[in-house]
């Protein structure tokens, strides 16, 4: 009993630092003791739901507070998480949507857009999702405060093209243009229009014609000119549905959904 007690005690006093997550090697090099009673001292703490494993080797403090859902808010621990993991990354769709103020739809999952795949993970009953963007170095994103440090979140513009590209994210793409219409007064059309020559064409395409329906076509203006010198072809504005309508002039989009926003 002596060994978990004391393994207590680091742990207790990481938190009193305003730290809440640790990595296993950590452990080992603070306290000096063997993978063995490192591995067998943590099983115990997670046994008393003092703490949450997300993904082996990474560990999260829960506080009192949170014992009833098991684990604290993903944006306490996801900045560790990820550097703990060495990918890049960045808060993004429903999640992103939020931290700026679009709380319509509010998202089940914290979403994150990161390099590669990586498996869904649970802390307690937080659950991480993962999307994928190769290229996610080049999308702007601003650091925001928490209770434990900052996050990279995804701005406004790249948010919006996040939930083009990954419409089911967001459930459908009724839903996407009702978050949209919430973030679009965060929006600035310099910024939209220069993540136009580093997305697909067809989200330029299928953004542009959301903005239109959800009122705000003069945010949509320089999309709408920078596709003009590209002379997109038509496409459906979603992919699996099949329709015989009249295309879009304005965005080469075939609308083949109705879109039901939510007031």
């Amino acid at each position: 009993m002596e060994q978990p007690m004391a393994m207590a005690q680091w742990v207790y006093h990481l938190q009193s630092t305003g730290r809440y997550s640790f990595t296993r090697s950590q452990v080992e090099s603070d306290t000096g003791r063997s993978f063995l009673g490192v591995q067998n001292a943590l099983r115990r703490l997670k046994q008393q739901k003092l703490i949450v494993s997300p993904h082996r080797g990474f560990y999260v403090i829960v506080p009192p507070e949170y014992r009833s859902v098991g684990s604290p808010p993903a944006n306490w621990f996801i900045d560790d998480l990820m550097r703990f993991l060495e990918q890049p990354y960045y808060v993004g769709l429903l999640s992103a949507a939020a931290v700026h103020g679009a709380t319509h739809q509010q998202p089940m999952v914290f979403q994150v857009i990161t390099r590669k795949p990586i498996r869904e993970m649970r802390a307690g009953r937080v659950a991480l999702r993962f999307y994928m963007n190769r290229s996610i170095e080049h999308f702007p994103v601003v650091p925001k405060q928490t209770e434990t440090g900052t996050l990279r979140v995804a701005t406004p513009e790249t948010t919006a093209f996040d939930l083009v590209r990954y419409p089911a994210a967001a459930g459908n793409l009724g839903n996407v243009a009702t978050v949209l219409s919430e973030l679009a007064d965060r929006m600035e059309k310099r910024a939209l229009v220069a993540l136009a020559p580093i997305v697909n064409t067809t989200d330029v395409q299928r953004l542009g014609y959301l903005l239109d329906q959800v009122g705000y076509a003069d945010l949509a203006s320089p999309l709408h000119l920078w596709l003009s010198n590209r002379h997109p072809r038509a496409i459906p504005l979603v992919p699996e549905e099949l329709a015989e309508v009249d295309v879009d002039g304005r965005w080469h989009i075939l609308p083949n959904v109705d879109l039901e926003l939510e007031t």
